[in-house]
């Protein structure tokens, strides 16, 4: 376990290097797909360290599954997100969706659910599960207001049929964000598994990744001339770790 993580890491530092100066020669896309490859593996190995192999291993291969099937729905009938396609820049595709996808969204959930779980200090109330979605579903949206930008005007792994205001991303993108990132975490919730006590390690390991991907994907789209998207996700990631902090602060404390 944790030489997959000093893998993603170690890949990670050579992915910001390659993609901020475009030094990735065509022969080397392939590098892509390995780095969302391990990036959800690393996901997908929290959710085992708090919840355990059965739990962690099924809850990810839901999310790997659920989420391409959506997104296959969504680039054949603009299903949830709105009209887009796939440019052949983003790995092997499974239904005209590729199938990195799928991790990529682990990844996503498995950083949303570390800080929205301390954000929210989850528990068997009603209002802390309603909170830890809603908040889970921002944090993701969060993340793809620079994820968007940067995947469709730098590096163009899809393309936007329909404008939109923001960089012409369609408004209904963020809501289908919103809506799958939010599910998602409901079927969590609905499982409700027990958490393990002593995996501190890994708990500080998804709240570095979900910064480490932001900061990744701020330094391209600065390099790419994305000035506000950088800026307006730089300001909500301090929200988010702030918050995240305190709570947290709070409960060693108690």
């Amino acid at each position: 376990m944790n030489l997959i993580y000093r893998f993603f890491i170690f890949w990670y530092i050579c992915g910001v290097f390659l993609l901020t100066f475009d030094l990735i020669p065509p022969w080397l896309e392939w590098a892509n797909s390995v780095f969302l490859i391990a990036a959800g593996i690393v996901s997908g190995l929290y959710f085992i360290s708090l919840y355990g192999r059965r739990f962690g291993i099924l809850y990810s291969l839901w999310i790997i599954v659920a989420s391409i099937w959506i997104e296959h729905l969504g680039v054949e009938y603009d299903f949830l997100f709105g009209a887009y396609q796939y440019t052949d820049n983003f790995g092997l595709k499974l239904f005209n969706t590729p199938i990195t996808i799928g991790f990529a969204w682990l990844l996503i959930m498995g950083c949303s659910h570390e800080l929205a779980r301390v954000i929210t200090r989850l528990s068997n109330t009603i209002v802390s599960k309603i909170m830890f979605i809603i908040i889970g579903g921002l944090l993701a949206v969060t993340m793809d207001l620079i994820l968007d930008p940067v995947s469709f005007k730098v590096k163009e792994y899809w393309l936007w049929e329909e404008p939109g205001l923001y960089y012409d991303i369609p408004f209904s993108n963020f809501v289908g964000w919103m809506v799958v990132a939010s599910a998602l975490h409901l079927s969590f919730v609905l499982v409700s598994p027990t958490k393990h006590t002593q995996v501190e390690l890994w708990e500080n390991r998804l709240a570095l990744v979900y910064g480490l991907i932001i900061v990744m994907f701020c330094i391209i789209a600065i390099s790419g001339g994305l000035w506000l998207a950088s800026a307006l996700v730089i300001v909500l990631s301090v929200l988010w770790y702030s918050l995240y902090f305190l709570r947290r602060s709070r409960h060693e404390e108690s």
